[in-house]
C-alpha cells in the first residue's frame, strides 16, 4: 500500500478487522463463559478463572484469549503508521494474552501470572509509546497521555483489588480485571478509527 502525501505509511484495508475482533472475543468469551457456569460470581471472580480446567466450559474462554491475543498481534501490524516501539509493546501484549488462554491459571499457576502481567502492563502502556510531536489522533501527545493514564489507571485499581493492598480491597477482583481488559481490548480499534477519521480529514 502506498505512503500518504505526508510519507506517512498507510493502514490496510483489513486493519478494522482485527481491531473489532479483539473486543468482541474479549468480552464476547467472557460472557459467554459466564453464562454456561451459573455459579461464576463476575464482580469477584478472574476471568482466568472461567478458562481454569475446572470451569464448565474453559474452551470458551479460552478461545476468547487466544482469538485476542492473534488480534492483538494482527491490529499491531496494521498500524504502520504508530512508532515501531509502540506496534512491538501492542504485539508483545498480544503474544502474552494469547499464552495466559494456552496457560491455565491453575494447571500453570506461575508463567500464567507471569504472562498475564506482561500483558496486562504492554497493552497498558503502549499508546505513550505511540506519540509524536505535531501526531495527529492517536500519535497526538495528549492522546495518548490520556489513554495510557486511563488504561494504567484501570490496571493499577485491578492490582490493588487482586493483591487487597488497601482496606476493604478485593471485592470487586473481578469487575476491575474486566474494565482494565475490555478497555484495553477497545483502544486499537479507537486508535484505528482515529487513524482511518485523519486519513479523510483536512
Amino acid at each position: 500500500m502506498s505512503a500518504s502525501p505526508d510519507d506517512t505509511p498507510a493502514l490496510p484495508r483489513w486493519a478494522p478487522v482485527p481491531a473489532v475482533l479483539a473486543p468482541v472475543a474479549m468480552v464476547g468469551g467472557w460472557l459467554a463463559a459466564a453464562a454456561l457456569q451459573p455459579s461464576f460470581d463476575p464482580v469477584r471472580e478472574t476471568i482466568s478463572a472461567l478458562a481454569a480446567t475446572t470451569a464448565t466450559a474453559p474452551w470458551v474462554m479460552t478461545t476468547g484469549l487466544v482469538v485476542t491475543g492473534v488480534a492483538h498481534v494482527a491490529t499491531a501490524l496494521a498500524l504502520r503508521p504508530l512508532p515501531r516501539a509502540a506496534r512491538a509493546l501492542h504485539a508483545l501484549g498480544g503474544v502474552a494474552t494469547a499464552v495466559v488462554g494456552a496457560l491455565p491459571v491453575d494447571a500453570a499457576p506461575r508463567p500464567h501470572g507471569l504472562a498475564a502481567g506482561v500483558a496486562f502492563v504492554a497493552l497498558a502502556v503502549w499508546p505513550a509509546a505511540a506519540v509524536r510531536p505535531g501526531g495527529r489522533g492517536p500519535l497526538a501527545p495528549r492522546v495518548g497521555a490520556v489513554a495510557a493514564v486511563v488504561l494504567v489507571g484501570l490496571l493499577v485499581w485491578f492490582v490493588v483489588e487482586l493483591q487487597a493492598l488497601v482496606p476493604g480491597a478485593g471485592d470487586l477482583v473481578g469487575l476491575s480485571e474486566r474494565a482494565v481488559a475490555g478497555a484495553q481490548a477497545l483502544w486499537p480499534l479507537v486508535a484505528v478509527v482515529l487513524l482511518r477519521a485523519g486519513r479523510r480529514g483536512p
